[in-house]
């Protein structure tokens, strides 16, 4: 990977499914200094608190097969309406001009989300992707990855 350039006032979003953290970079491009600005979470409930219940059936219209039908998967559902949260926070920051230029740390599947629900605002402002999943290091060490060259 290739040391990325942090300029002062640009935002890294870092997350997964379940964690983001929007980090602000108060030095320059030469020297970072990731610092945390907002970090957001949402709680992972039990599969029955989300919605357990039997897969269903479905009744052929012609003879008598029938076929299970695959069961919604509640906790992928819930990381993909807390990306969706994310990503409208960072189409109001754009906006708002908080930040004019973004850095996204994202694990694979989180970024593919994420590349379908960001507004074209968001993604004109898109400065570098990477799908790597940083969200549990300390910020020191993200820092560290994302500025140094490899």
């Amino acid at each position: 990977m290739e040391a990325i350039k942090i300029k002062s006032g640009e935002w890294v979003l870092v997350c997964d499914g379940r964690k983001a953290l929007i980090l602000e970079n108060e030095g320059d491009a030469m020297f970072p200094n990731l610092r945390t600005k907002e970090t957001h979470e949402h709680d992972v409930e039990r599969t029955s608190a989300l919605g357990a219940d039997h897969p269903g059936r479905v009744h052929q219209s012609e003879g008598a097969s029938r076929s299970s039908v695959e069961q919604t998967d509640w906790h992928l559902q819930a990381e993909d309406d807390f990306l969706g949260m994310i990503a409208r926070r960072l189409d109001e920051a754009v906006r708002n001009e908080e930040t004019r230029s973004l850095v996204i740390v994202a694990a694979p599947r989180a970024l593919g989300f994420l590349r379908t629900a960001f507004s074209p605002a968001v993604q004109q402002a898109i400065k570098t992707e990477i799908a790597k999943d940083y969200v549990k290091m300390p910020i020191h060490e993200i820092e560290k990855f994302l500025t140094q060259q490899g």
